[in-house]
């Protein structure tokens, strides 16, 4: 049975090829190159472990700011040009929407949420989602949540460094940052930072789904294999189903729960999803999904990735490691004399109340090591927008409706013709301002594009910073790290970047 499966999708492969191949050329459409009917899918597929260094390649050998690939159904265009960055994110917003072959392929996971809708669906959400954004009791709450989680994570450091046992991080990332998202975003605790580091079906399901659903743009069969249910495909499903599971318990208690509150107690809650919902009660167990799991992407995934790559690059970099500690040291000294505090200078839990977001902007060592990070490996290293309308960017490149564009941050970040000759280099003193005599943090959001820019500019740019700042600053602070030798460091392709193996550090108490 299986033989004759492989047999017939063989055969449909090879027709659906050649159709392609025929309404590819039928439109002029062999522009950028590639081999007759298969276009680039042997490279891009031999290199999908390795997508962003290919692209990188590209940009650099080519000595070009804009690369075109095909693969049999899909054209892309890839840019690393601001000018470019500038005119799809703001200038022609309306003509590079995320588009229905993105919302297709990630429609199995985000849904109509926010990073996958266009139009009314998308602006209803974000107008929505800015006012929670903006309000001052969240930003409150969010430090505090913060500073909470930061100290159970630091406190699990704390007995490694102990026993002089070695941490795997992203793991220890990815736990905060899921704790924090539930925590702020729908009211849950998972205690996933206590003692047993519980297991996770959740987390696990949702990462399959990620990598499943991200590996669609570079899979020119993945439609096959979905009907066929065979390969990545067979495993979407019962991995969407754990999703699911997890996702719509949470919505069902917090109905019942909302809806034997009095008003009072109701207009007094502060999570997201009970907002969302107090807000429309109509709205659909389905649309309240979407919603969740946009914020688990853009709240746990992108966090950890940075925090990740952070402990990465600064441990790495001992110099730069120094001289955070000694920024944190110096800050953690002058902050306690001026507020009088007579707590124990050694003391984790008396330093993170220090850490408020006025207290944060006195650290800019600190903020510079996150902006390099995020230059070097943006949260989403590659960002694909449709193509609305035939158009004509910047630097004079040709698009045309129904292929995709996509401007490559991880790319971008890594330009000479951006960032200078050492652009490959994490030096926090680039942030230094060009005279040298103080710091520089407005860098183009078109150039350093960490948290896109224009209308879909991220709600959550404030919030991520603040919760990256106190974690880092509460680990460099009372931490060393070192690196465990021979680790393949190296990143796994999803919609949001991440180590494909995690980070293992040894920590060495200060």
């Amino acid at each position: 049975m299986e033989m004759l499966q492989l047999e017939i999708l063989l055969g449909l492969l090879l027709l659906v090829l050649a159709l392609l191949s025929i309404h590819r050329f039928s439109r002029g459409g062999g522009r950028d190159g590639g081999l007759p009917l298969i276009g680039h899918t042997v490279e891009v597929l031999a290199n999908y472990h390795r997508i962003f260094d290919l692209l990188l390649e590209k940009f650099q050998s080519q000595g070009t700011s804009t690369v075109p690939l095909w693969i049999p159904g899909q054209s892309y265009v890839f840019t690393v040009d601001p000018a470019n960055v500038e005119y799809i994110l703001k200038t022609r917003f309306q003509n590079f929407p995320k588009g229905e072959r993105f919302r297709e392929k990630f429609q199995p996971l985000l849904g109509a949420g926010i990073f996958n809708a266009d139009g009314a669906a998308w602006k209803s959400q974000r107008k929505t989602a800015s006012f929670e954004f903006a309000s001052r009791v969240l930003r409150e709450w969010s430090g505090s949540v913060f500073r909470d989680h930061a100290l159970e994570l630091a406190r699990i450091v704390r007995a490694a460094a102990s026993n002089k046992t070695s941490l795997e991080m992203q793991d220890l990332f990815l736990r905060m940052t899921l704790d924090t998202i539930c925590n702020l975003g729908f009211g849950v605790h998972l205690g996933l930072l206590s003692s047993t580091l519980p297991h996770n079906d959740f987390a696990a399901a949702f990462d399959r789904c990620n990598a499943i659903v991200s590996f669609r743009f570079a899979d020119p069969f993945w439609k096959l294999k979905r009907l066929l249910r065979i390969g990545e495909e067979g495993d979407l499903p019962k991995n969407l189903a754990t999703v699911d599971e997890f996702t719509y318990n949470i919505i069902r208690k917090r109905r019942i729960q909302l809806s034997k509150e009095n008003e009072d107690l109701r207009a007094r809650k502060k999570d997201l999803l009970s907002r969302f919902m107090l807000l429309d009660e109509s709205s659909s167990d389905a649309y309240l999904r979407d919603i969740v799991l946009n914020f688990v992407i853009a709240g746990r995934d992108t966090t950890a990735a940075t925090l990740s790559y952070f402990i990465y690059m600064v441990a790495s970099h001992p110099d730069c490691q120094a001289r955070l500690h000694s920024e944190l040291l110096d800050f953690d000294h002058s902050s306690r004399q001026h507020e009088h505090h007579d707590d124990d200078p050694s003391s984790m839990e008396s330093f993170a109340k220090l850490l408020t977001l006025e207290a944060l902007a006195k650290l800019p060592y600190l903020h510079a090591a996150v902006n390099e990070t995020l230059r070097l490996y943006p949260s989403v290293p590659l960002n694909f927008k449709g193509v609305a309308s035939d158009d004509v960017l910047p630097d004079g490149t040709r698009v045309r409706r129904g292929e995709i564009v996509s401007y490559v941050p991880y790319c971008m970040g890594r330009m000479e013709s951006l960032w200078g000759p050492d652009a490959a280099d994490f030096r926090p003193e680039r942030w230094r301002a060009v005279d040298g005599s103080d710091w520089d943090f407005n860098s183009s959001p078109f150039k350093f594009t960490a948290f896109q820019a224009g209308p879909r500019v991220c709600l959550g740019k404030d919030s991520a910073y603040l919760q990256i700042k106190i974690t880092a600053a509460l680990l460099c602070r009372f931490f060393e790290f070192r690196l465990v030798p021979n680790q393949n460091l190296h990143y796994r392709v999803m919609a949001t970047i991440s180590l494909a193996s995690g980070i293992k550090v040894v920590p060495l108490r200060r």
